[in-house]
């Protein structure tokens, strides 16, 4: 499963290896939208020119290393989460990075599945998102109407869809009826068809079985 290209939230990437640069754009592109730059100064500018949601940036850089980057963005004030990326993997090089203000710091060569979590891990600390709920591989933001796939990253639900999995999230062992989630979470005007139609939207941007459907008797929490 792949994010909607609407959905994507936006990545610098500043990587200077030729090689690696456009493989790891090119992977990440399935959840993110990349911006690629192999140059220090530019990604500077880049970051201050535009709105991200991460960033990910290689420790040695040509014109502006990479601990320069960071450190100057958060001199700034920006709150952008950030993951330095580099060969230098000795514990003073990731005191270093960190101290200079990165969120994590991930050493070469690495697998895509880890970068991936550790991009979802920092995004949702420095996205401040609240406290969570658990639904099988899936976490749950009500406070951000966020959900955090182990697929997509962060998808981001409408008042109701996240009001409806909250009212399953909470009463996991619960089945409704479309009755009683028109009470809970829709208004007297709302026909039973507007939980179906919310149950479909729910399971569109999430995943089908994140709410099962129990015949003759309503919706509950799937097992995902």
């Amino acid at each position: 499963m792949s994010a909607s290209r609407a959905e994507r939230p936006r990545l610098l990437l500043v990587e200077d290896d030729s090689q690696l640069g456009p493989l790891m754009a090119k992977v990440l592109d399935e959840v993110y939208e990349v911006t690629l730059t192999p140059d220090g100064g530019e990604a500077l500018d880049l970051a201050r020119d535009r709105s991200w949601d991460v960033m990910i940036v290689d420790r040695r850089l040509p014109t502006v290393d990479g601990l320069t980057i960071v450190e100057t963005l958060r001199g700034n004030g920006y709150s952008v989460p950030m993951l330095i990326l580099t060969a230098l993997g000795a514990v003073q090089d990731k005191v270093r990075g960190l101290d200079a203000g990165a969120n994590d710091y991930l050493v070469k060569p690495f697998e895509f599945d880890e970068l991936f979590a550790r991009l979802r891990a920092i995004r949702r600390v420095g996205g401040g998102e609240g406290p969570f709920v658990r639904i099988g591989e899936w976490e749950f933001y009500p406070d951000s109407r966020a959900v955090y796939s182990p697929y997509d990253g962060r998808i981001i639900l409408t008042d109701r869809e996240s009001s409806l999995l909250q009212l399953f999230a909470a009463n996991p062992q619960r089945t409704f009826s479309r009755a009683d989630i028109l009470r809970a979470v829709f208004s007297a005007t709302d026909t039973p068809g507007t939980v179906d139609t919310y149950v479909h939207y729910l399971r569109k941007k999430t995943e089908a079985g994140i709410v099962q459907t129990v015949h003759g008797r309503g919706y509950r929490l799937g097992s995902v």
